[in-house]
């Protein structure tokens, strides 16, 4: 009974030896790692904004002149410009003629958006031609240079008006009324004979009678003045009667 006890407890200690040695010899595999995590998709690249660059040559005309437009533009799928110009390429030249002054502006379009570039052209406007007009002054006293506005002569020791004398008056009076601006002397002149008083009173006569029928003529009084030289002012020289007919007169001169 002993015996026999101890050969099955034999028994089961081999089995169990047995069992436990055929379950270490079995390695245990590891659990495989998790796949890895999916890379986040990259972020899509927007589109390039568009540029553009406007340029005039020569910035600056005359009126009725051309300049020429200049433009560059990238990434851009329309450009258009102001002013009259309209839709053109992305890039190019366009000759204009503006007739004012006037800033050009291209605006260039593209997906990435859009672009502004402007240039200024300056119109110079060609100055009025300004006529400038002669003076009463200057007119007559061109008229009295060009013989227009004549003197008048006298006999000798004489100082009325003969018809010649008034005719002469007549002419002179119708440049005297269309330039009323101007102040007139009216000089009275002798010959050399006589004394320089009885001269001076004589050319004062003269001077004054010619005023006094170019005021019955319709110029101002306040416009004339008569002034007497006598014989100091000869308009010729010479002491016979040819130059002392000239010397005997009224003469004009504007102030």
């Amino acid at each position: 009974m002993k015996r026999s006890t101890i050969i099955c407890l034999g028994v089961l200690l081999l089995s169990f030896l047995l069992v436990f040695s055929a379950g270490c010899g079995k390695k245990v595999q590891p659990a495989p790692p998790p796949p890895p995590a999916p890379e986040p998709a990259p972020e899509p690249i927007p589109p390039a904004q568009p540029t553009i660059t406007l340029t005039a040559s020569p910035d600056s005309i005359k009126k009725d002149a051309e300049t020429t437009l200049s433009w560059k533009s990238t990434d851009a799928d329309s450009v258009v410009i102001n002013s009259g110009v309209g839709n053109v390429a992305t890039s190019g030249s366009v000759k204009v003629s503006p007739i004012e002054s006037t800033t050009y502006t291209a605006v260039a379009r593209g997906e990435g958006g859009e672009a502004t570039a402007s240039t200024r052209v300056t119109v110079i406007m060609e100055a009025p031609k300004v006529v400038v007009k002669e003076t009463d002054l200057e007119v007559l006293q061109k008229a009295m240079r060009d013989g227009l506005i004549k003197p008048v002569f006298f006999d000798y020791d004489k100082s009325d008006l003969s018809e010649s004398t008034k005719a002469t008056l007549e002419e002179n009076a119708r440049w005297f009324r269309q330039y009323q601006d101007a102040q007139i002397i009216v000089e009275g002149h002798c010959d050399e004979r006589g004394t320089e008083e009885y001269n001076l009173a004589l050319g004062d006569r003269r001077a004054q009678a010619t005023r006094d029928y170019l005021i019955e003529l319709g110029v101002s009084s306040s416009r004339l003045e008569a002034v007497s030289y006598g014989e100091e002012r000869p308009f010729v020289q010479g002491s016979n009667e040819a130059t002392w007919a000239q010397n005997r007169r009224a003469h004009f001169s504007l102030k």
